[in-house]
């Protein structure tokens, strides 16, 4: 037994197609990683991803020169597993293309369905090069885990995004109300906001535990594949990253509402401070526990040397280059069908000019929606309030839009600060509806069918309406799953490059069928007509 060759002495004894793919694989991670950089940066949820790179190549070599030597044998599973990958790697590849047709290139979903594309395709190379036949790379937890990672460096599709992080903000605000409680402070909450005696605290998205969930699972893997050998000890650090990452959230949320109870500022330097000290000392915790449970662990024995010979059929490898260039050829199509927006060069719309200034027996009022330009990366928002009394007490109508240029922003972001996900985070507490979605009639003209949410603060329902317009086509939401609507309007309109968006809400303390008449109702369609709602 001698140790793995090193890797251009193993590289050389590949078989020429093994050697093209291992390069068109290091290509397309390359360009891949590029896609992802911008979203890296940007989100503040995926920051470890500018790691991944680097993190990859770390477990590979892990892989390579530390990791158990296990080679799959020339058995029937093993070509049927390779199959199924590789076949996996380019449906998710189409379906990607199928939901850039309809929401854009940038959106969330898509990102995600590409990164899972990506995942497929590299576990079937590795299945091909951890073959009896290659004997390249082991077939090993470190490279699965290196495969596996990149899936944690996707953004999360809106939905589940928004799911997710309500569900945990609800579940942070509740868990620290409980421990004010305890400790005899006085506080109540509203939501997801917490009412104390001098000071009120919200725990926002990015206070919910998202980031912090993502990051520590993300070091878990990375730890079980790094410092532990043993099964048990690697789904034991894999298994506590999850919980210990909320444990510690909400001990940062308790800190900070603590100091805000005590006159303490917590905006700034100490809501970052503790964000970041969260992140490093679960890391901290995670590799301290993987180190102890390491003591006492027998080494793997070392690996066979390689035994790869130009000679011979390569076998799977051969198929691997039939799905790279099918995959080459599918983003070759998609890029050769996208067509450029016919809206780009558009002036953006005077959002002020579509809200009535003012109507008949209605008081106006303009809300000034400055502080939210960095947040929602646009400064073009408007949004008027129109109060009146009814017969049976005070009706009110609320109006707000807000536009981003053609790449100005993406899809993904525009979809995460629906009412769905940013209303609860104020303090209002979503209904159920029988109508999720429904078609609305202002005046004589029948509307895009809106998405309908019903929302209570207190003793104050509010209904809300609103749309998502994408390249002047308002986003669909019904049955954004649906391939074969996506493939029909992916025929019909090619594949867009990045479009403006328009985002339109409407909330009323009413139900539609009392307000659909008002000629302030039929006034704002009416000049919203041309932007395609």
């Amino acid at each position: 037994m001698s140790p793995v060759l090193p890797f251009f002495q193993a590289f050389t004894r590949l078989p020429l197609c093994a050697k093209i793919n291992l390069i068109a694989l290091a290509a397309a991670l390359t360009a891949f990683s590029i896609r992802l950089w911008p979203e890296w940066r940007s989100n503040p949820d995926l920051s470890h991803g500018l790691f991944m790179p680097v993190v990859f190549l770390l477990l590979l070599h892990e892989s390579r020169s530390t990791g158990a030597a296990r080679y799959l044998p020339r058995a029937g599973w093993v070509y049927a597993l390779f199959s199924a990958l590789l076949v996996a790697a380019l449906a998710a590849l189409s379906a990607a293309g199928l939901y850039a047709a309809a929401v854009g290139w940038s959106h969330a979903l898509v990102n995600f369905v590409l990164t899972a594309s990506l995942v497929f395709l590299l576990a079937s190379a590795l299945v091909a090069y951890s073959s009896a036949r290659v004997r390249f790379i082991g077939f090993n937890w470190s490279a699965v885990a290196a495969v596996a990672l990149w899936m944690l460096c996707a953004p999360i599709p809106p939905g589940t995004y928004t799911r997710l992080t309500i569900n945990l903000q609800l579940l942070v605000s509740e868990t620290v109300l409980q421990s004010l409680h305890l400790l005899g402070v006085a506080a109540i909450r509203q939501g997801n906001i917490i009412k104390l005696a001098h000071a009120t605290v919200g725990v926002e998205e990015a206070c919910s535990g998202v980031r912090s969930l993502i990051s520590c699972v993300f070091a878990g893997v990375f730890f079980s594949a790094t410092l532990v050998r043993r099964p048990w000890a690697r789904a034991l650090i894999i298994g506590l990253s999850a919980p210990l990452a909320l444990v510690m959230n909400f001990v940062r949320s308790l800190t900070l509402t603590l100091l805000a109870n005590n006159g303490i500022d917590i905006s700034g330097t100490w809501h970052d401070a503790t964000g970041f000290a969260v992140l490093g000392v679960t890391a901290a915790l995670l590799g301290g526990l993987a180190v102890l449970l390491e003591r006492g662990a027998k080494p793997d024995p070392p690996a066979p040397e390689a035994t790869t010979s130009v000679a011979g059929r390569p076998g799977m490898q051969h198929a691997l280059t039939v799905g790279v260039v099918l995959a080459a050829g599918l983003i070759a199509l998609f890029t050769v069908n996208t067509r450029p927006s016919v809206r780009r060069d558009l002036p953006a719309p005077d959002l002020l000019a579509l809200l009535p200034a003012s109507a008949e027996g209605w008081q106006a009022t303009t809300t000034d929606l400055y502080e939210f330009r960095g947040t929602l990366h646009t400064e073009h928002l408007a949004q008027r309030r129109y109060a009146r009394a009814g017969p049976d007490g005070p009706v009110e109508v609320t109006i707000y839009v807000a536009y981003w240029r053609p790449g100005q922003a993406p899809v993904s972001l525009v979809a995460s600060h629906t009412p769905d996900a940013c209303w609860p985070g104020a303090g209002w507490t979503q209904l159920g509806t029988s109508e999720p979605r429904t078609v609305l009639t202002a005046g004589d003209r029948q509307l895009f069918p809106a998405e309908h949410r019903v929302f209570k603060a207190g003793e104050h329902p509010q209904h809300v309406w609103f749309w998502h317009l994408y390249d002047g086509s308002p986003i669909s939401y019904r049955d954004p799953y649906s391939a074969t609507e996506l493939l029909r309007i992916a025929l019909r309109f090619g594949f867009r490059h990045e479009g403006d968006q328009l985002f339109v809400r409407l909330s009323s303390n009413r139900a539609w069928k009392e307000i659909a008449g008002e000629p302030l109702i039929v006034d704002f369609f009416r000049r919203t007509a041309t932007l395609g709602l």
